[in-house]
């Protein structure tokens, strides 16, 4: 056993496992620029009150996950456990308010939660989010739940998309109480989390997933039968946008979201493989003027990539392998084909190891080549390259003039 191992829930990424992450983020991304959204890279670390103040005191990520520490000044930092607080928080400090009258920005990068780590969820995992400031029309829900439907559709990765609203400050006080009613009437059947929950943030009950608190809650008041009459538009827009957009969901009355800045719509991409969320969202028209901004409606959304390569079948293949062997005082003549055939886009490998030819084409094949590329002082005299078909075989000489 090495003498030192990565720290329990966080994960070395090697392989095909890379390789699988890598395809995943190359390919929301590239569905991110259709949508013109821009990236934006945000720090690590934030000062613990934009996570108290916007994920909310009451949350499991604030009172028991945050990786949270003090600096050598004695100001209260932390690793950020999600990544829209930050987001938010550059989005006011920047003035980003002021220069266009609504942004669309993504980010991506690692997360940090001290909690168990579990299949697709370490300590550290990855996360892509997308954040549109700015607009509070239905429509901006629906193309972020479209886009959502793009990535998991081309990841070709099965999954239900689940929407509610929960509401607004005008009208979810009136079904916080009805809920918390129904809660006191039930809290026999509640676990020891919820009896906890139940008056600090009663919605969060309705997400657990313990089967004697879901059978508590099975016939509990529903939020949309409560919406103010602005919600209740909204939410009816967006199920109609969805249709004609043919994006296929499920009304969940029991989906809140386990974040305090939460409002109006919300959703979630469950797979139908593992029953576990691949991506979440929904909008938080007042988290911008929580942290200092003015009034700004916004919705966001963000991917867990471990969760989504997790399930990723297969990948597109890469570029065949070449592999150049040079045999002999030709070094210099096989740098310079290498440089040209990655100049030409191919995939090479020089090989490093000096021995005959049998061991070097052994060599070949366990570095997974397709093409052995041979070079010896009759190729570099005759100003050409062998070029073998591992595969096959088959050898058939390439003539090469170097670039001046």
């Amino acid at each position: 056993m090495p003498e030192f191992q990565s720290v329990r829930g966080f994960h070395d990424l090697i392989g095909e496992e890379a390789k699988k992450f890598r395809a995943v983020c190359d390919l929301i991304k590239r569905k991110l620029a259709l949508y013109n959204f821009e990236e934006i890279v945000l720090p690590v670390v934030e000062f613990l009150e934009v996570f108290q103040r916007s994920i909310g005191e009451a949350t499991d990520i604030v009172q028991k996950e945050m990786f949270a520490f003090q600096d050598k000044k004695g100001r209260w930092l932390a690793l950020r456990p999600e990544g829209t607080a930050g987001a938010v928080r550059a989005y006011v400090q920047n003035r980003l308010y002021a220069i266009k009258p609504y942004a669309k920005l993504f980010y991506e990068g690692p997360m940090f939660r001290h909690e168990r780590p579990q299949a697709g969820r370490y300590r550290q995992f990855h996360q892509i989010g997308a954040e549109v400031f700015g607009s509070i029309e239905p429509v901006v829900d629906a193309e972020v739940i479209h886009l959502v439907h793009e990535i998991l559709s081309e990841l070709n990765l099965k999954a239900v998309i689940e929407i509610n609203s929960i509401g607004c400050k005008v009208c979810r006080p009136d079904y916080r109480e009805a809920l918390k009613q129904h809660l006191n009437k039930v809290e026999g059947q509640l676990c020891e989390v919820c009896l906890d929950r139940k008056d600090r943030n009663p919605l969060r009950v309705l997400d657990c997933k313990v089967p004697t608190c879901k059978e508590a809650v099975r016939d509990a008041p529903k939020m949309v039968d409560f919406l103010c009459n602005e919600c209740r538009e909204h939410y009816s827009k967006l199920k109609e946008y969805l249709t004609a957009l043919s994006v296929p969901f499920q009304e969940n009355p029991h989906l809140v979201r386990g974040l305090d800045y939460y409002t109006k719509t919300v959703f979630e991409a469950v797979s139908t493989e593992l029953g576990i969320t691949l991506i979440a969202g929904g909008r938080y028209d007042y988290l911008v003027e929580e942290l200092g901004g003015p009034p700004t409606p916004a919705i966001g959304f963000a991917a867990g990539v471990e969760r989504l390569y997790m399930l990723l079948k297969e990948i597109q293949p890469e570029e065949p392998l070449y592999m150049v062997i040079p045999f002999g005082d030709v070094v210099d003549y096989a740098l310079l084909v290498v440089k040209a055939l990655r100049s030409e886009g191919k995939r090479v490998e020089l090989s490093y190891k000096r021995a005959g030819l049998k061991k070097q084409l052994e060599l070949a094949n366990k570095l997974g080549c397709r093409y052995a590329v041979l070079i010896g002082e009759e190729e570099k005299e005759g100003g050409f390259y062998t070029l073998k078909d591992m595969e096959t075989g088959q050898q058939v000489r390439v003539e090469f003039t170097p670039a001046l």
